[in-house]
């Protein structure tokens, strides 16, 4: 008896942590209930119009309330005037509201909301509230879990407003655009657990993509990456992210991310 619920709760914690971990977007899945996940974001892009790479460190805390419903506050910091500087931060929601498990698939919905502000010069047409843009984003994230293997796929619409209190948005470039993902992952090690302690190793590749609704100008990327995850609790990501085409300005496509993500589980006993 013991041996077939070891089975079972392995087969659990491989569908958790086998793929739905993506470096660049969000599953439909949320942190655990009553845990809170730490993650250490950072990346480095060639700049384009001028010389030099652009960094930003952007650390995230997100809580999770219950199994659908969990929130996040996230901090931008970058060397674009030359020095670390506090350009803003984020807060976003996430709700799941779908979800169908069996015991080796599962497909899910969530819909998410998010708020940034910012303060640093506005400088591309590419609209990214994430790091560069005040402004709001409202989607919708669709996740299918088969075995070892997840897809997801989003669809957004994101609008920006003025970087206060030095940067208005410029009026010659759209201020809104869609936004829409497809991500897919496969857990490649272990082939099969024996237990919460081995490490995972997952590889991933995600296509993200923008559209302007004012003019048409679009882009889309491809992020290929490596997922190490430790003791079932730390993770560590790798990718480099390279744009596919684009017609419109951006001033650091191409760059590299790397990061350090960890979760206490159980917060209230």
């Amino acid at each position: 008896m013991r041996n077939i619920i070891l089975v079972i709760v392995l087969i659990g914690f491989q569908n958790v942590f086998s793929q739905e971990l993506f470096v660049v977007t969000d599953p439909a899945s949320n942190v655990p209930s009553n845990s809170l996940s730490v993650n250490v974001m950072q990346s480095l892009f060639k700049e384009q119009i001028s010389a030099g790479y652009n960094y930003h460190f952007m650390p995230e805390v997100t809580y999770g309330l219950n199994k659908n419903l969990m929130f996040r506050g996230s901090a931008f910091i970058s060397n674009r005037s030359s020095q670390l500087y506090a350009e803003g931060g984020s807060f976003m929601t996430k709700y799941r509201f779908y979800s169908s498990d069996d015991l080796n698939s599962h497909f899910r919905m969530a819909a998410y909301g998010r708020y940034s502000f910012n303060r640093a010069d506005i400088h591309q047409e590419q609209i990214e509230i994430l790091g560069h843009n005040t402004g709001f984003e409202i989607g919708i994230i669709a996740t299918k879990l088969i075995k070892k293997t997840a897809i997801s796929s989003s669809i957004s619409f994101e609008k920006a407003f003025d970087n206060r209190p030095d940067y208005a948005f410029p009026n010659n470039i759209g201020n809104n655009v869609m936004n829409y993902t497809l991500s897919i992952g496969k857990l490649m090690y272990p082939k099969t657990y024996t237990n919460f302690k081995q490490t995972n190793i997952n590889l991933m590749i995600e296509f993200v993509g923008q559209t302007i609704n004012a003019n048409g100008r679009s882009y889309l990327d491809v992020v290929p990456a490596i997922q190490f995850i430790f003791n079932s609790q730390a993770r560590l990501d790798l990718a480099y992210r390279q744009e596919l085409f684009s017609s419109m300005v951006r001033s650091a496509p191409n760059g590299f991310y790397f990061n350090l993500y960890y979760t206490f589980f159980n917060l209230k006993k």
